[in-house]
Order: structure tokens, then sequence, then C-alpha cells
């Protein structure tokens, strides 16, 4: 078992290199349930095999010991002084082997059920959704709010909350499901979506927004116009250049592509059933559903709640609007 142990954990290091370095794609999700699994079995060996065992050698030098006393003392004889509890702790003591496998067992039970059926922490790695989220941002997801699904496989066994017009969750990327995004929601499903002349409509109305002012984007460097968007019940900061119009390309591969046209304006798409619209809220710096297309309902992943931590900004800390 020894040998065995050593194998897994030189698997696991070489796992977690080649993820580190990009050779492949990781699953944490899927690791943490394999670990557990793995773990599991460490505990039951251990909890069923190897300490009862070990319990029947320490019962067996102490009953040894008793003997060999009592034999002396027949004799009259003063028997040799050992350090048999010494000797019965280390015949008790987990080898490492079993330590770092049965012992780890619970902790990462708790750690895959927090986080497949709570909360998931995730940190904001680009600037497509600044002002509200900065790069560097820690924040937190709730895995709850839109109803329990299970791990791995993301399949959804109970419904919660429904999707809402201006919540920001994270979604596994429909074209690299291995990759985790976050956007803000702007499109449910029968909603007609249009992206003109760098303003928002919804259902053939613009959506309200108001001018607050200059905001220095550190993700860019460069200072840009700051709004506030009134998107369904929710009202949000967002930044966009109204005199840019940028190109946006039409991409005749992505799933439901008939449901957009595209010109020289921007994009109008009608969101599809069990699918959702998303944008960044830096929308000149985000990639997102007017370039890729819709979300489908199974790559949802949470909704972000909070932002836990910003470790060069602690004001960072708070609610998510």
């Amino acid at each position: 078992m020894n040998a065995v142990t050593g194998a897994l954990f030189l698997a696991l290091g070489a796992y977690a290199v080649g993820w580190y370095l990009d050779k492949w794609s990781g699953n944490f999700s899927l690791l943490l349930f394999i670990l557990s699994l793995v773990t599991f079995v460490y505990w039951l060996a251990e909890r069923f095999h190897f300490l009862p065992q070990r319990q029947r050698a320490a019962a067996a030098l102490v009953a040894a010991d008793a003997e060999r006393r009592a034999k002396w003392a027949a004799q009259g004889l003063k028997a040799d002084v050992h350090d048999v509890e010494s000797a019965r702790q280390a015949l008790l003591r987990q080898p490492w082997w079993l330590d770092w496998t049965a012992g780890l067992f619970p902790v990462i039970v708790l750690v895959f059920l927090l986080r497949s059926f709570v909360f998931e922490p995730f940190r904001i790695p680009s600037g497509s959704m600044v002002p509200t989220l900065l790069v560097g941002d820690l924040i937190v997801v709730n895995k709850f709010h839109y109803g329990i699904r299970l791990p791995v496989i993301n399949k959804k066994i109970i419904a919660n909350h429904e999707v809402q017009r201006g919540d920001v969750i994270v979604f596994r990327f429909p074209k690299n499901p291995s990759v985790d995004y976050i956007k803000r929601v702007v499109g449910v499903p029968g909603d007609v979506v249009a992206w003109r002349n760098q303003r928002l409509y919804l259902n053939g109305q613009e959506v309200p927004t108001a001018v607050q002012g200059p905001f220095y984007d550190r993700s860019s460097t460069r200072s840009r116009t700051r709004y506030t968007e009134s998107l369904g019940a929710v009202a949000h900061d967002m930044l966009v250049e109204r005199d840019v119009l940028p190109i946006i390309p039409p991409d005749p591969t992505m799933p439901f592509a008939d449901q957009c046209q595209y010109s020289v304006e921007g994009v109008t798409c009608k969101v599809p059933a069990g699918h959702y619209f998303m944008m960044g809220d830096s929308r000149d710096n985000s990639e997102d559903s007017r370039f890729w297309g819709f979300v489908p309902d199974a790559n949802i992943v949470g909704k972000a709640s909070a932002v836990w931590m910003h470790f060069w900004d602690f004001s960072r800390i708070g609610g998510i609007r």
C-alpha cells in the first residue's frame, strides 16, 4: 500500500503540474470527486482493517509484557523496565500513507460538498465586468440560488430561483465548458435583445441609462465613461463609449445562429428557450453573447453574490450589484 499510495500521489502531482502548465484542461470538481472516492476507500480500509490490525498488535504487546512480568514475579524476580506504552503508541500510530489519505477524507468530502452545493470561490481574471468587478476580486458564487445541481455533470435536480435580468452569474463557456466565465444576464428566454449604436434594447425598448462621469479603468489604463443602467429591477454601473462603433462579426457556427441578425449598427437576437443572453459591464471590452451566442441553462454554475477579498483594495469587499 505504501508504494501504491506513492504512485497515486505522483499521478496527482503530474496532473496538477500539467494543468498549471496548460498541457491539458483541468476539472477541479471532478478532481475533488475522485479524491473523495479514493480517500473514502482508504478510510474504510483504515476503519475496518488497518486500525483493528494495529489495535490487535498493540493489545498483544501489552498482554505479552504482562505475562512476562507475571512469570518473573512468580519466581521472585524483578522485571526489567521496558517502555511498553511508547511501543504501544508506536504500533497504533497511522503510517504516513494512511494519514495523508484516510486522515484527509473528512476534510476533502466537506470541501467537495460545500463547493458543489453551497458556495464556490472564484477569482476575476479579466476586466470584462469593470466597474462592477475588478481584476483580482475574489468572489463567492452561490451554488444553490438557481437550484441544486449534481456535481461534475452539473445536472439540475431541484429547482430554486429563476434567472433574472441583471443577475451576475458564473457559467461554463459554451465553446469550452472547462472554462468558467462571468457576465451579466441581459436577456432571458423569449426576449429580443438588441445592441445597436452602443445602446441596449430589450423587446423594442431602449434600456434606460444615466451618465455618472469618467471612470479610470485600471485594466485598460485609460479613462472611460461610466453609466448607471436600469436592467429590470437592477440598477448597475457599466462602461461604454457612445461615439465608438465596434464591428461585431457574425459567427455562423454558433448554436441558434439563425436567431441573430448582424448589421453595421450591431446585433439583434431572440433568446431561445432554456438559454440566456450575457454581456459584460465593460461593453467595449467584453467578448460575450454578442460574439459567441447564448448560454444554455445547463451551463450555469451559480450567482455571484459577494466580493470576499481584494488584497490590494479592502474597500472592494461587499455585495455585488
